[in-house]
């Protein structure tokens, strides 16, 4: 039996008819929310606050704002990632399924 890594979803700061989705730090926000979502469950104490989910991380893609989902919050939390897709379906943002790529290290 072979396990397939979770596929991951960029939701992008473009709207269906092209417009760039307001406000300009949504994405920021959307994670935010979603922070308590990661491996090993809730982060809790002082500082808990202060990270993004792994699952759930806001970026920067060709110049337009990006959420990343990615899909292992369907297993940890179904209503949570219910909560992410229909936030991008209400606001009729554009939706890709693709993979994040790590950032090759910068030359000094």
């Amino acid at each position: 039996m072979t396990t397939s890594k979770p596929r991951e979803f960029f939701i992008q700061g473009i709207t269906t008819d092209g417009r760039v989705f307001r406000p300009s730090d949504w994405a920021e926000r959307l994670a935010g929310v979603m922070s308590q979502f990661r491996p090993g469950g809730q982060v809790r104490g002082p500082t808990a606050h202060l990270s993004y989910s792994p699952y759930c991380l806001p970026t920067v893609v060709n110049g337009v704002k990006c959420v990343v989902v990615n899909e292992a919050v369907r297993e940890i939390e179904p209503m949570a990632w219910d909560f992410v897709m229909n936030f991008a379906r209400d606001n009729n943002l554009q939706v890709v399924e693709a993979c994040l790529l790590p950032e090759e290290p910068r030359k000094a």
